[in-house]
């Protein structure tokens, strides 16, 4: 006898109609079923069954952690359940995640944040991750930097510049407020990390291409963590 157990999908995020973002913020496709076997007699390794039955299985798995990890609907608590484009930004757009209850940070302000970014010319690549850089402890080091100074890319000042302390926003930054040299933070520790980043955002080829307008579209997750006056 065979069972079937259908999962219903969880709640995606809009999708911003936003051409180079199709693939991360497209409503996804349901989880294809998990099947499993009561049958009395195990099945042939070799057997058509055994790996359908596997192929499925690994589907499913990959399926549910990818739509976790870069499709979490946003927390009840969160202000908004949309994309919206943040004032005077640039075209940043910006969905909270969670809504912070702490003080907002003006220019001048050190702020600290968590980070998780992503490239969408790479269909989601992650490059760099503030949960990857470890202190003695094994602690997550956050990314501490003045608000204003120029020094880190116009997106990310845009988003933290009207958060509170404690929220989360998940913000999509086209390629005019990303990366504009290989100065600019914040920038990956790991070498190839780096490399792979700015070969492809500054890709002469692809540039002349006429792909300047999405080549370096970044989506950041943003957790401010605390200010400084």
């Amino acid at each position: 006898m065979v069972v079937v157990h259908c999962h219903a999908s969880s709640p995606y995020l809009r999708d911003p109609h936003h051409s180079a973002l199709h693939y991360l913020l497209r409503r996804a496709p349901p989880s294809p079923p998990i099947i499993y076997s009561t049958s009395p007699q195990p099945l042939s390794s070799s057997s058509p069954s055994a790996a359908s039955t596997r192929r499925t299985l690994l589907v499913s798995i990959a399926t549910t952690s990818f739509s976790s990890l870069i499709l979490s609907p946003p927390s009840k608590s969160a202000t908004n359940t949309e994309f919206f484009d943040l004032p005077n930004s640039g075209g940043v757009k910006a969905l909270d995640l969670r809504a912070g209850t702490g003080a907002t940070p003006v220019d001048g302000d050190q702020v600290a944040i968590h980070y998780y970014g992503r490239l969408a010319a790479k269909q989601g690549w992650r490059f760099d991750s503030t949960c990857d850089h470890k202190d003695s402890t094994g602690e997550p080091i956050p990314f501490v930097f003045t608000l204003g100074s120029g020094k880190v890319i116009s997106g990310i000042e845009s988003a933290v510049r009207s958060m509170q302390v404690g929220g989360t926003r998940r913000v999509i930054i086209p390629p005019s407020q990303g990366y504009q040299n290989t100065s600019q933070e914040p920038i990956p520790p790991n070498f190839f990390d780096r490399q792979r980043l700015f070969t492809t955002i500054f890709n002469p080829t692809r540039l002349g291409n006429g792909e300047g307008s999405t080549l370096g579209t970044l989506i950041f997750d943003i957790e401010l963590i605390s200010i400084r006056h």
